[in-house]
């Protein structure tokens, strides 16, 4: 709902004091240009190389030459630690955690000002998924950009989050600050946050 890839059955969403589904398409295309998704399982184009993918999102904004295009996705590769080399792949030849660097780099391509994260770590061992996190961290604080994140991996909560809305019963039950949230009364929030597999788990601490 946030992307404008589902209708709300009620109410709207707004991005930079704009509706996702506004009736004109240059205010659309124009929110659509200032966040990026890094989707689940990174929704790489499978028949495109890892350059293709980066460079698809500069290609479509159709003011940009080949020579620009280039240096901006080797850029962007650097930027999630890949080499230059990688951009001759396909999809089908990366690992896992090759997939969600690539996935980031072409989020990233267009330089938003809002990442939205789905399940950022799932399918990553603990090492990779560490590393992942530690990667969206920093370049958040070098870029400047604003992180929304949907996970269910205490870690990565602990890692990244600021602060933390928990949805449970078909609405949302607590939102703040982590401190705050683990202060809520409420069985959900017991059995998610302080059991001692959660305690474990952000043991680390939030940012």
């Amino acid at each position: 709902a946030i992307v404008g890839l589902l209708v709300p059955c009620e109410g709207s969403v707004s991005l930079f004091g704009h509706s996702v589904l506004d009736p004109d398409p240059v205010i659309r295309r124009n929110v659509c240009r200032r966040f990026g998704m890094l989707f689940q399982h990174g929704a790489l184009f499978s028949a495109l190389s890892v350059y293709d993918n980066i460079a698809f999102p500069l290609r479509e904004l159709r003011v940009l030459d080949e020579e620009i295009i280039r240096d901006l996705v080797y850029l962007k590769l650097g930027m999630v630690e890949l080499e230059p080399r990688h951009a001759l792949l396909m999809p089908a030849e990366l690992s896992g955690g090759m997939v969600k660097r690539v996935a980031l780099a072409r989020a990233l391509s267009l330089e938003p000002e809002l990442l939205v994260l789905d399940e950022p770590t799932a399918g990553l061992d603990p090492d990779l998924a560490d590393n992942f996190v530690m990667l969206i961290r920093m370049l958040q604080k070098e870029l400047g950009f604003t992180v929304v994140m949907v996970t269910h991996d205490l870690e990565t909560l602990a890692g990244l989050a600021t602060r933390v809305a928990v949805l449970a019963e078909q609405r949302i039950i607590a939102c703040g600050t982590p401190a705050e949230v683990l202060a809520v009364d409420h069985p959900f929030i017991r059995n998610f946050f302080c059991s001692e597999h959660a305690a474990a788990a952000m043991q680390k601490g939030f940012v």
